[in-house]
């Protein structure tokens, strides 16, 4: 009985272990393309906005949620925009259910009276969630071109300029910008969200939209041609990240994307680790709907290759590396023990070579990354290594409440779209308590992420009577991350 229970954890976790190392291959493949790629927005055709004929109607959508804090910034930040008021409309698509709203509607009046065309949009429930409102809003948009902003994005006075110039390639449907992050050093948090995010714009943007593979738009700090929306069948709530659900419907039916990264868009990250906890879980959990709802248009599409399809579904498969990581984490410990009773099971552990070669595949392409926003140079590169293995041991103390989130995706439980709360916090003098938003709860998960921090120790301590010290520093990290995750939440900390 021992031994069939060795094998049926042995082999589970050989198979986690050879998931994630060709997830890392795939990053390796991404990292070869963003080296190699040439900017080709030079030769892009472009709609030329000096000849006013050439000038297309735009409607920016705003989708707010009780944003209290963001709102004043949010419709000052977006009355700047440049672009001629009879060419441009402004949906400010208010689902909030608190106070707010009277401000809202006060700002936006005195907007309004400066000649700007801002609409308040008011729905009666929230069917649909993010979805349903954006969709709603479609229904009335005068513009050909439809902008989306998050209530935390600060758009440039000049995005609109930069952006809706390449809708003159009729084959485009979508253009979407790199987020930059207002608030990166407020605290370890922040840092590593934002490492974390430089990665998925650089790397993964550029690397499968520069051949021509399956790229998202990123909820926000994007433009679509209303046209490609309602082609691919419109917003949809059934997911929680509709966003990747109609890039992929949308691309499915041969319209192109375009991705620049050389237009930044300022946003604010979450401070707290359970506005962090409550936006990772929408994440990944929507990531893993949408594998169960699109992997197999993907795989049967008869207009794609066989590299794109590839990427596609490893694309789809990202939030699932959590549930895999947890996995091979969780079975590292008994794993060790099988090692020593059963010497013949010992080749098994060769494949252990293949996580750190995976780790280091994703430490060298995160250093490309991180050095074209942050700049190359042996103070930078000290400085990438500490923020990398940081990354690395609070993404595996985020493993167990992420693989919850997945599992519940792949299993189609539903789930409520729960909006990240907004600060308006850029400097550590600035104090995020008191925040109406936040959750009151803490989270169930932290029991498990307490006994699991413990669990990792005594990992490391088996490995003094096994003399075995291979799986050490990983043990460590787990600790490490399990401790910050838990510690952070039960002291609601940033």
């Amino acid at each position: 009985m021992g031994l069939i229970i060795a094998y049926i954890i042995m082999a589970i976790y050989s198979i986690a272990l050879l998931l994630i190392f060709f997830y890392s291959l795939a990053q390796l493949n991404l990292l070869v393309n963003y080296l190699s790629h040439k900017r080709q927005n030079q030769t892009a055709p472009k709609f030329n906005l000096l000849d006013p004929k050439e000038i297309p109607f735009v409607t920016i959508q705003l989708p707010v949620y009780n944003e209290e804090y963001v709102m004043e910034r949010l419709l000052e930040n977006i009355a700047k925009i440049e672009y001629p008021k009879s060419k441009l409309e402004i949906q400010v698509l208010d689902d909030s259910t608190d106070e707010s709203v009277v401000d809202t509607a006060k700002w936006i009046k005195a907007l309004q009276e400066t000649g700007l065309d801002i609409q308040h949009i008011r729905r009666t429930n929230r069917q649909g969630f993010k979805a349903g409102a954006l969709k709603e809003g479609l229904e009335v948009a005068k513009g050909d071109f439809v902008a989306i902003f998050d209530a935390d994005f600060l758009p440039d006075s000049d995005w609109l300029k930069k952006t809706v110039i390449y809708f003159k390639d009729p084959e485009i449907g979508v253009v979407q910008t790199r987020w930059g992050h207002i608030n990166r050093n407020y605290s370890t948090l922040t840092k590593i969200q934002a490492f974390a995010l430089d990665a998925h714009f650089t790397l993964e943007q550029v690397g499968r939209n520069s051949k021509g593979h399956f790229i998202n738009f990123n909820g926000t700090a994007g433009i679509w041609r209303k046209q490609c929306i309602l082609d691919a069948g419109n917003w949809e709530g059934d997911t929680l990240t509709e966003d990747l659900d109609l890039s992929y419907r949308a691309q499915l039916k041969n319209w192109k994307f375009k991705y620049l990264e050389d237009v930044e868009t300022p946003a604010e990250l979450p401070v707290v680790i359970s506005a962090a906890r409550s936006q990772q879980f929408r994440w990944n959990k929507g990531g893993a709907e949408n594998f169960r709802k699109t992997v197999w248009s993907v795989i049967s599409a008869k207009n794609i290759s066989f590299k794109t399809k590839f990427h596609g579904v490893m694309h789809l498969l990202n939030s699932s590396m959590f549930l895999c990581v947890f996995v091979v984490a969780l079975l590292s410990v008994p794993a060790m023990y099988i090692k020593q009773g059963y010497p013949h099971l010992d080749f098994v552990f060769t494949l252990l070579s293949f996580f750190v070669l995976s780790t280091i595949i994703l430490f060298v392409c995160y250093w490309f990354t991180y050095k074209s926003i942050q700049g190359s140079g042996f103070d930078n590169f000290v400085g990438y290594i500490k923020i990398f293995f940081t990354f690395f041991s609070v993404a595996l103390g985020f493993s167990l409440h992420n693989s919850i989130a997945v599992i519940e995706g792949h299993m189609g439980k539903r789930s409520e779209f729960v909006r990240t709360p907004k600060f308006n916090i850029n400097n550590l003098t600035e104090s995020w308590k008191g925040n109406k938003y936040l959750a009151k709860k803490l989270s169930p998960n932290m029991i498990l992420e307490f006994a699991l921090m413990l669990y990792f120790v005594f990992g490391m301590y088996s490995a003094i009577p096994l003399n075995d010290f291979g799986l050490f520093p990983f043990h460590f990290m787990l600790f490490l991350g399990f401790g910050y995750v838990f510690f952070k939440s039960l002291t609601a900390r940033a």
